[in-house]
């Protein structure tokens, strides 16, 4: 299973992106994608997250400027991020709990996979 995730870029203080992560490869179904981001010196923290029952995630300080979406058709997630602040500059990455079957021996497997990051830089 890869995650690949693009979207990101430098934008001023109040602007817009749009982040996608398509995820390919070997799957059955995703119970749960997300959006993570480290900033510099900073431990990983979670952006936003869907389940596949539905429930929404978002962390307090991007609550009201970004929203997650997902096209299961596709398999890929969109974070659309508004109002942008500097201290939203971070790398992104988007991670999934996924189930893979391997047919020949009907073994299922739930594992979670990350994306490389995607830098999103916002400037004052």
């Amino acid at each position: 299973v890869q995650l690949q995730a693009s979207g990101g870029g430098l934008v001023q203080a109040g602007g817009s992106l749009r982040l996608s992560c398509a995820a390919s490869g070997n799957i059955f179904s995703i119970n749960y994608m997300g959006w993570y981001r480290q900033a510099p010196g900073k431990q990983r923290e979670l952006v936003a997250a869907e389940r596949s029952s539905g429930s929404i995630d978002y962390a307090d300080s991007v609550k009201g400027r970004f929203t997650i979406t997902r096209d299961n058709a596709k398999n890929t997630l969109y974070l659309q991020m508004n109002s942008l602040k500097p201290e939203d500059t971070a790398v992104y990455f988007c991670t999934a709990n996924v189930d893979t079957m391997t047919w020949a021996t009907m073994e299922m497997l739930k594992d979670d996979y990350w994306g490389q990051g995607t830098q999103v830089t916002v400037s004052s």
